[in-house]
């Protein structure tokens, strides 16, 4: 198993399944954690030298509230039923965060210098993409990217849906310190398992991943399940395969020492021909697989 994969629950803090802090992943920007809220429970939590996006993941919704600001989040039942709404925190604040049922929240996380103003992010006016054609169809949720957020310093978030069997994060590319590369961004995967035609999560469902370098350091191929994490330093990443039978989902959360947040990436030039080869195919008609008015089942 890689030292860049980290089972389920792997990475816990206490009754919270995930816990990543950009220390803890061995880098200097990017980190991810997932709280389990009972109903009714708060948790107020300083934000330090970290922005955030306060992203509903599973059981409805919440509040949150910062630096005066209180907002209501509508959430989802699970990934695999809507597209979420969510809040933006700034560095050097606190926040909040109360539930009204058994819910599991995320805090997509970056270092910060800028401290920004806090925000709300309707879950209507997040850009749902289809990419890709034929098994390489996947959903693009892009509610925290520098086309569709301007509001932060060095987040950069984004949701990926594959339906069953198909493949996504194709082809193989990269975001490092390399020459040939634009910009340079620390990646965290976070994945989620569904059964194929439900929003339902599935314990016993898979995926698969890869990341690796040219020069071989970097080389692996790893079977993914539902909460597992994977870190991409450097290097190419890619492809996530959905096994048949199961949905994947992943939150993809991204910061580098760039002026200005890019997503901009170079493929493996072995397999960059395979773009092309997508114009004479027709997309995977379940893809979109969720909008804010629900999964397309």
């Amino acid at each position: 198993m890689s030292k860049l994969h980290h089972p389920n629950e792997s990475l816990a803090d206490g009754d919270d399944p995930l816990h990543l802090t950009a220390e803890r992943a061995g880098w200097t920007y990017s980190g991810l954690r997932v709280l389990k809220l009972a109903p009714g429970e708060s948790r107020t939590i300083p934000t330090s030298a970290y922005e955030m996006v306060i992203l509903p993941l599973s059981g409805g919704g919440l509040t949150v509230e910062c630096e005066g600001e209180i907002f209501s989040l509508h959430g989802r039942e699970s990934v695999f039923s809507r597209v979420t709404d969510f809040a933006y925190a700034p560095c050097r604040s606190e926040i909040r965060i109360a539930s009204g049922a058994h819910v599991e929240v995320a805090l997509c996380m970056a270092k910060a210098e800028k401290k920004l103003e806090p925000f709300y992010g309707p879950a209507e006016d997040v850009v749902v993409d289809t990419r890709g054609a034929g098994p390489a169809t996947r959903q693009i949720t892009s509610f925290f990217t520098p086309d569709t957020q301007t509001g932060a310093d060095r987040l950069i978030c984004c949701e990926v849906l594959t339906p069953d069997g198909n493949w996504s994060s194709y082809p193989p590319h990269k975001h490092d310190d390399s020459p040939e590369c634009e910009a340079n961004n620390e990646e965290i995967y976070y994945f989620r398992i569904g059964k194929a035609g439900t929003t339902e999560y599935a314990d016993d469902g898979f995926g698969l991943h890869r990341t690796y370098t040219g020069d071989g350091e970097i080389d692996a191929n790893v079977t993914v399940a539902d909460g597992d994490v994977f870190l991409v330093p450097r290097g190419y990443h890619g492809p996530c395969v959905a096994a048949p039978g199961y949905s994947m989902y992943y939150l993809n959360v991204l910061a580098g020492p760039g002026e200005e947040r890019s997503m901009a990436f170079c493929d493996d030039p072995a397999h960059h021909w395979v773009r092309d080869s997508w114009d004479a195919m027709p997309q995977d008609p379940r893809s979109p697989m969720t909008t804010a008015e629900g999964a397309n089942l």
